[in-house]
């Protein structure tokens, strides 16, 4: 009985993709493609989806902030991404309990005050 061999593509999927593109590179995290592997081929890979400008300018807003490496400014950049999008789960939990698809402050508000790691956002609401 002969093995499969795996094929590279685009995942799974109804069909075939535009063809066999590069994947994920060896060693990557879950969902991250290789520099130069965007999604569907659309050119480089945005590893990180706010703009890295603008991350940059907000940090150098900090009087006691002279430098700050772009490595820096895009692991700060993906760490927002990921806290928004862990605390945007958590209130879409409390939408879909309101039998909501819309996020609402409340769903914010009750998020905020049920999970403890958001304790530290406990009246920076009002």
């Amino acid at each position: 009985m002969a093995a499969a061999a795996a094929v590279p593509g685009p995942g799974p999927g109804p069909g075939p993709g535009p063809g066999p593109g590069p994947g994920p590179a060896e060693g990557a995290a879950p969902g991250e493609e290789a520099a130069g592997a965007g999604p569907q081929g659309l050119g480089p890979a945005r590893l990180a989806r706010l703009p890295l400008a603008r991350v940059k300018a907000l940090v150098k807003a900090d009087p006691d902030v002279t430098l700050a490496s772009q490595e820096a400014v895009f692991v700060l950049a993906r760490a927002t991404e990921l806290f928004v999008e862990t605390i945007a789960k958590d209130a879409y939990v409390y939408a879909q309990q309101g039998k909501r698809k819309t996020l609402q402050r409340k769903d914010l508000d009750n998020a905020i005050e049920a999970i403890d790691e958001f304790a530290f956002l406990e009246g920076t609401l009002d």
